[in-house]
């Protein structure tokens, strides 16, 4: 069964076949999004693009997804492609993981978006990983759209590593942001809507 998960405009979805070619052209043409999305690192050549795209077609065509998921399509209203989250081990032997977020098409941006993707992307993921007692985010001191979802969500600044990212010849600070299970949970309890996560068939 494929996951879906929804908040009042935006879903989060298991990836189809018909998102690659979204994602590969935002991936080679990142235009704004990658201004702020990690810019101190290099683009990705198009070769490791198309190895990307491979590996997760063979993903979709296989008809088994990782459980829980790595990655997830942020959706529209009209259910197309607009971005991703993703989450990987910071530690694995010590369960902790570290979380992603981009919507790349900034005619989305500004609509609430991304703090509906990542809180239900950070509600899948203490649900689906019992064991973790954390979730960590990862940004820098020129992504305040990043900065301001970070503490939206409760999460709290962490590490603070100054003039540790050089962009466009300028440093700036990288950023680390965490929130606690007990946190988290302590903010959903708070919220009368927060059992408005749910799973859809697909």
């Amino acid at each position: 069964m494929s996951l879906r998960l929804a908040a009042a405009t935006t879903s989060l979805r298991d990836w189809r076949l018909d998102d690659l070619p979204i994602w590969r052209h935002w991936l080679l043409e990142p235009g704004r999004w990658k201004e702020l999305d990690a810019p101190y690192y290099p683009l990705m050549p198009p070769e490791d693009v198309e190895r990307m795209i491979a590996a997760r077609r063979r993903t979709i065509e296989s008809g088994t997804p990782p459980v829980p998921r790595r990655s997830l399509v942020i959706a529209a209203e009209d259910d197309h492609l607009i971005g991703t989250v993703t989450w990987y081990w910071e530690s694995e032997h010590t369960l902790w993981p570290g979380i992603g977020i981009a919507i790349f098409d900034e005619n989305e941006w500004g609509k609430g978006r991304g703090s509906e993707a990542l809180g239900l992307w950070c509600e899948y993921l203490f649900r689906s990983l019992p064991p973790i007692v954390r979730l960590d985010l990862r940004t820098w001191s020129g992504n305040a759209g990043m900065i301001r979802l970070a503490e939206k969500l409760g999460f709290r600044e962490e590490a603070r590593f100054r003039q540790a990212r050089l962009v466009d010849g300028r440093y700036y600070d990288a950023l680390g942001y965490g929130i606690l299970r007990e946190e988290w949970e302590q903010r959903q309890g708070m919220r009368p809507d927060s059992s408005s996560s749910r799973r859809q068939p697909g």
